[in-house]
C-alpha cells in the first residue's frame, strides 16, 4: 500500500493524523459573510481543511423540466429540478479567491470539487492544493483525466460507484502518472443511516487499490468518523453549517460547530489510543508487570525438603522465577532454609544452581 502523500506540505498516510475536512457545500446560503464565518468556525472546531464545490447550474446540468431532470429519488430535494437546485446551492466563483485567502489566514488547507473542465482551469489559476471528485462524477472519465493531469492529489468519493467505476477512475489517474489517489468511502444518502455506511470498506479499498483511503460521511452523528479513524482513515470529511435551523440545501445532514468540534476531538483521541504496532511494553507497563505472576515460597521450607504445590506456588507479584519453571522445580530439594514470601531462585533448587532466567535471575 502507498505509504504517504503530501498535500501542501502536510503528510497524509498511515501513522499520520487524519486530515479533518469541513465541507461547506451549500451551507453558505448565498451569503459571503456566512461563508467566511463557516471557515472561522471550522478552524475553531479543529478542522484541518475547508472544502467547497466549483460549478454553476449550467456547468453541471442543463435547464430542463423533462422527467430526466426532475429530482424524484426520495431525497431532501424532491420536487424540483437539478438546475433549480444548483442555482441555489452553488458557490459563486467570484467568492472563491477570497475564501481561499481567508482559509489560508486561518491556517486551513483549501480545496474544491470541480464539476467540469472550466472549473478545473479556474481552480488551477486559484492554486488549490488538491482536488475532490464527487461520487456522482466518479464515472466522468474525461473530468478525472483532466484533474489527474494537474499532478495534484485526488480525493475520490465512491458513494454511487460500482467496483468497475472505482477501478476505471484509479486506472485513469495512473495512466496520467498520478498515483496520489485517496478513495473515500461514502454513502450517498442524506442523511445516511449508520447501517448503510460499511466502514469495513475503508481498509478493503486500501488493499484492493493500493492507495490511501478515508471517509466522506453523511451520517448525523460522529460515530462513523470515530470508527473510520480506528480503521485507518487518512481523511475524514463532514458537512459543516453554522446552524441547521438556518436551513439551506445541505443543512439537514450537516454538523453544527459544537458537534464538529466533538467529532474532531474524538478522532484525535482514537488516534492516540491506536498507538503503533508493537509488542514492546511502555515504561509504565514494565513497572506494572511487577504485579504479574511468578513463583514464590508460600510456606516455610527447611533445607533438604522437597518443593511441592503446598510450599511453592505461582502467585502475585512478579519478583520470582517465571511460572514456566513450576513443574521442573516440583519434586526437587531446597538447598537452604526458605521463609514464606521468598521469591524463588534457581540457586534455592538442588541441581539447578548456576542457571539464570531471561531476566538474569539466578
Amino acid at each position: 500500500m502507498r505509504k504517504e502523500i503530501e498535500i501542501a506540505g502536510r503528510k497524509i498516510g498511515p501513522g499520520q493524523p487524519a486530515l479533518l475536512v469541513a465541507e461547506m457545500s451549500a451551507n453558505h446560503n448565498m451569503d459571503y459573510n456566512r461563508a467566511l464565518e463557516i471557515i472561522h468556525q471550522a478552524k475553531e472546531a479543529g478542522a484541518d481543511a475547508i472544502k467547497i464545490q466549483t460549478y454553476t447550474a449550467d456547468t453541471i446540468t442543463i435547464d430542463s423540466d423533462k422527467p430526466y431532470f426532475q429530482i424524484t429519488q426520495g431525497t431532501l430535494w424532491d420536487g424540483t429540478t437539478l438546475h433549480k437546485l444548483y442555482e441555489k446551492a452553488y458557490t459563486p466563483w467570484e467568492w472563491q479567491a477570497g475564501l481561499k485567502e481567508e482559509a489560508g489566514k486561518a491556517g486551513l488547507l483549501f480545496f474544491s470539487a470541480p464539476f467540469d473542465h472550466t472549473a478545473v482551469d479556474f481552480l488551477e489559476e486559484l492554486g488549490v492544493c488538491c482536488y475532490k471528485v464527487a461520487s456522482f462524477e466518479l464515472n466522468d472519465i474525461p473530468l478525472i483525466r483532466k484533474i489527474a493531469k494537474t499532478g495534484k492529489p485526488v480525493l475520490m468519493a465512491t458513494g454511487v460507484a460500482y467496483e468497475k467505476d472505482i477501478e476505471l477512475a484509479v486506472q485513469t489517474c495512473a495512466e496520467e502518472g498520478n498515483d496520489q489517489v485517496i478513495l473515500l468511502k461514502c454513502t450517498s444518502a442524506y442523511p445516511a443511516p449508520l447501517s448503510a455506511v460499511n466502514l469495513k470498506m475503508i481498509p478493503a479499498m486500501a488493499k484492493a487499490y493500493d492507495c490511501l483511503t478515508g471517509l466522506s460521511d453523511h451520517t448525523m452523528g460522529y460515530q462513523a468518523a470515530l470508527g473510520a479513524a480506528a480503521l485507518g482513515a487518512c481523511v475524514i470529511e463532514k458537512h459543516l453549517t453554522l446552524s441547521r435551523k438556518d436551513g439551506g440545501a445541505d443543512a439537514a445532514f450537516s454538523m453544527e460547530p459544537a458537534e464538529f468540534r466533538q467529532m474532531c476531538e474524538g478522532v484525535r483521541m482514537v488516534e492516540q489510543a491506536l498507538g503503533r504496532e508493537t509488542f514492546e511494553l511502555s515504561e509504565k507497563q514494565i513497572r506494572e508487570r511487577e504485579h504479574s505472576r511468578s513463583l514464590f515460597v508460600t510456606k516455610d521450607i527447611r533445607a533438604g525438603e522437597y518443593f511441592v504445590p503446598e510450599n511453592m506456588r505461582s502467585i502475585r507479584p512478579g519478583f520470582g522465577l517465571h511460572t514456566k519453571y513450576f513443574e521442573e522445580i516440583l519434586g526437587k530439594r531446597a538447598t537452604r532454609d526458605l521463609e514464606k514470601g521468598t521469591p524463588m531462585r534457581f540457586s534455592y533448587v538442588e541441581g539447578m544452581e548456576g542457571r539464570k532466567d531471561e531476566r538474569g535471575l539466578d
